[in-house]
């Protein structure tokens, strides 16, 4: 006994310098992934975790809530105590404390989330936080941790949110912890979106990038050497060949390129102050490079009928305008069906006039569609001609029936050069050649250049966040999508694949339910009552015979 009670203590002391666990799961969901063990063992420093989940919730979000912990405990561990968490609740206290709780979140980039629960007296709003933030050596960056979908049921949403989880702290921990951030450069001098409606996109990849912009007529080669990802957005005008000259060089030294293109010249706003508005053609002088890359945008508009609404004027009384808001078929909402990491469980994303995409077989490459329409959509070739009349036509069914089409495609892979074997354009001065070995690189195309546009406020001429929707007051996943796709191209740790762990939804069957509810019942409550009763009964007869004898 002397030797077990000995063997015992020895093997706690053990136990607390050796962390070890199984996982029985089939998923294997309690599995930290190495990628995750590296970026936690590397941290030099305190890394504190506060996370908005703390109060009474539905059983839902306790799940969610309580996953949260289970993952930072497990963090925790392979952080050689470098990580520190806790839970509060931002709203706890006075209402004047809780409003400014409230506008302090709000200024760190944490969205709050409404939330119906069910009390009593039926149904009552409650205003959470579903987010955490983290804070490294001065610096701070939110975390989002419920993931919403259109069409999921709260079931889907809450076990996607805790699927996400190591991917958004570890993603989150690994930015905040770099000791340089990478450089991300958007174009300009072709009509390109302004940095005022650039403004959150830069402004929500400036948390954990360099962003600024790039005038690809004066940059130097050196200063190309320095980017690792270029955002072409939404250009008017046509580029040089010297400027293409510079994208094909950027490219083949392994940058990477996001193209976010309207082939089509199409905007509301013009429609608005005309009747009518023709949609042409736009001259970008882009088509034989991305043909060369492997890409075709085709000079057409798409319509599909899952789409946004915008408010249409239909009448004045008391001298005001009445606005109703209808669907706008060149307005898609594009619901992503891949299971790549870049869009896997994003909610839609909005576009405005896209166009369609042809993908193009060539050798060294490889080709993914992330982003297309509904199977209800039509492609309308240019000239066209818009009216916003078109909104009181109600859409035959029969015209929209068609393919999902492909919108935005990911290539990766070794690029054949667009300048192989052509002399170096006129307007580059500096002697700098193309390389002959191109280095991997990888490209994201997007037939739509308002993917990245927030929109502005008329009245005070801020900026609402990038997704948001002024007129119908939702939020679109389209912010979410430039943050994958930058981490995506930027990091070659393979971080991003971490979204695609998957937590198996083993959900009861209701209907099963409802049709076996008494057998069930009978068998966890009557059975064992039974077979206590046939035990007693049994042990009594026994000792009678036992003791008679």
């Amino acid at each position: 006994m002397i030797l077990a009670i000995v063997g015992i203590i020895l093997l706690n002391v053990l136990s607390s310098f050796f962390f070890s666990r199984i996982d029985f799961t089939a998923e294997k969901r309690y599995t930290l992934s190495d990628i995750t063990k590296t970026i936690l063992k590397g941290l030099d420093d305190d890394v504190q975790i506060t996370v908005y989940l703390e109060g009474d919730f539905p059983a839902g979000f306790k799940r969610l809530r309580n996953s949260t912990e289970d993952i930072l405990r497990d963090f925790k561990t392979y952080s050689n105590t470098n990580l520190k968490f806790d839970f509060v609740n931002p709203l706890s206290g006075e209402q004047k404390s809780q409003e400014e709780a409230y506008q302090l979140l709000i200024e760190k980039g944490i969205e709050p989330t409404n939330l119906s629960v069910k009390t009593e007296d039926g149904m009552s709003q409650k205003i959470i936080f579903p987010a955490a933030l983290i804070t490294y050596k001065g610096r701070q960056i939110p975390v989002k941790l419920l993931q919403s979908r259109a069409g999921a049921s709260p079931e889907e949403v809450l076990n996607n949110s805790i699927q996400n989880l190591e991917y958004a702290f570890a993603s989150a921990i690994k930015k905040i912890s770099k000791s340089e951030s990478g450089r991300i450069g958007f174009t300009e001098g072709h009509g390109e979106l302004s940095d005022q409606q650039l403004s959150d996109a830069m402004k929500s990849l400036g948390d954990s990038y360099e962003v600024g912009r790039v005038d690809l007529n004066t940059i130097p080669f050196a200063g190309l050497d320095q980017l690792k990802v270029l955002i072409i957005a939404k250009p008017e005008n046509p580029f040089t060949e010297a400027e293409k000259y510079k994208i094909d060089y950027f490219l083949m030294k392994g940058g990477s390129l996001i193209w976010s293109l309207d082939q089509v010249s199409a905007d509301l706003d013009s429609l608005r102050g005309a009747t009518e508005q023709l949609a042409f053609a736009k001259k970008l002088n882009l088509d034989d490079m991305l043909f060369k890359y492997g890409v075709r945008l085709n000079y057409t508009l798409l319509a599909d009928m899952n789409c946004a609404q915008i408010p249409i004027n239909v009448g004045d009384v008391g001298g005001q305008s009445q606005l109703t808001l209808l669907p706008w078929l060149f307005y898609p909402v594009f619901i992503p069906v891949s299971t790549h990491p870049l869009v896997k469980n994003l909610d839609g994303i909005r576009s405005e006039f896209p166009g369609t995409i042809d993908l193009i077989k060539v050798k060294g490459l490889n080709s993914e569609v992330i982003l297309s329409s509904s199977p209800f959509n039509r492609s309308l070739d240019v000239p066209l001609l818009l009216s916003l009349q078109m909104v009181e036509e109600e859409p035959d069914p029969k015209q929209f029936q068609s393919d999902s089409k492909p919108v935005g495609v990911l290539i990766e892979g070794v690029f054949p050069s667009n300048f192989k074997n052509r002399p170096i354009p006129s307007g580059i001065s500096e002697p700098s050649a193309i390389p002959q070995n191109a280095s991997p690189a990888k490209m994201i195309v997007i037939a739509d250049g308002d993917i990245f546009k927030n929109q502005i406020n008329n009245t005070d001429g801020s900026s609402y966040p990038l997704g948001f929707d002024r007129f119908t007051r939702e939020q679109y996943a389209n912010k979410n999508f430039l943050l994958n796709a930058a981490d995506y191209l930027y990091d070659d740790s393979g971080i991003i694949t971490l979204r695609n762990k998957e937590i198996k939804l083993r959900l009861l069957d209701r209907a099963k339910i409802r049709q076996e509810k008494i057998f069930w019942q009978f068998l966890n409550i009557g059975l064992p009552l039974i077979l206590l009763i046939v035990c007693g009964i049994f042990q009594h007869y026994y000792r009678i015979s036992k003791y008679t004898r």
